[in-house]
């Protein structure tokens, strides 16, 4: 069975909608179980054990990741777990082009995981459009972890 870890940070509930919705499009593929986990219960380990990983965070301050929980975390994250890994990346934003995302794509790519999408944002809470979207992409994410 195919593992996806779905971690994720959010403020107002916004991210953690579309992050329920990523896990549940990952969830409608047989063969792959899903965690969905708030980025203040995850730990490295989440990301070393899974196939594949979907990372969540809505744009904070001057277009950054929340700086207290999710930043820390990913500054764990070094190219040894990441390289080759499936990697999906999400979040919210209130204002902005999206410059946060952008980035954190960018940064990811560095260590060498593998994103299976451009980085799903959404402005404020998640549409019917938007929930697809992220439905979408954790299908996409439990697609690419079958591949392995």
């Amino acid at each position: 069975m195919k593992k996806i870890a779905v971690i994720y940070w959010s403020g107002t509930g916004n991210t953690e909608q579309m992050a329920v919705a990523v896990a549940d499009g990952a969830k409608n593929n047989d063969g792959v179980s899903v965690e969905l986990i708030a980025v203040n219960n995850a730990s490295k380990n989440n990301v070393l054990e899974a196939d594949a990983v979907a990372l969540g965070c809505p744009s904070m301050g001057d277009e950054v990741l929340e700086e207290t929980e999710m930043e820390p975390f990913v500054e764990t994250l070094q190219s040894a777990e990441l390289a080759g890994k499936p990697l999906a990346l999400f979040g919210s934003y209130g204002w902005g082009n999206g410059q946060w995302m952008r980035d954190w794509v960018e940064r990811m790519k560095g260590l060498g995981a593998l994103l299976v999408a451009d980085g799903l944002i959404v402005q404020e809470n998640p549409n019917d459009e938007g929930i697809s979207l992220c439905k979408e992409l954790g299908a996409k994410l439990a697609l690419s972890s079958a591949k392995e």
